[in-house]
């Protein structure tokens, strides 16, 4: 088995781990009933609307 011939600095180390522990970016749609910017899978907070349903009954100003 090979060794490796000299010791890798802490910074090199931690750049390489640093790759695998990025985090990616939530998923940002489009709200079919408002058209406001929303997370994918929830509930729209300006609306109240989920899958063409009212979820939460949002007061009207």
């Amino acid at each position: 088995m090979g060794n490796p011939a000299r010791k890798f600095s802490k910074g090199r180390r931690d750049r390489r781990r640093a790759q695998t522990f990025q985090l990616g970016l939530p998923g940002i749609v489009e709200c079919p009933q408002c058209h406001e910017m929303k997370l994918a899978h929830r509930v729209c907070k300006s609306c109240g609307y989920y899958k063409n349903r009212e979820v939460v009954s949002m007061e009207q100003k």
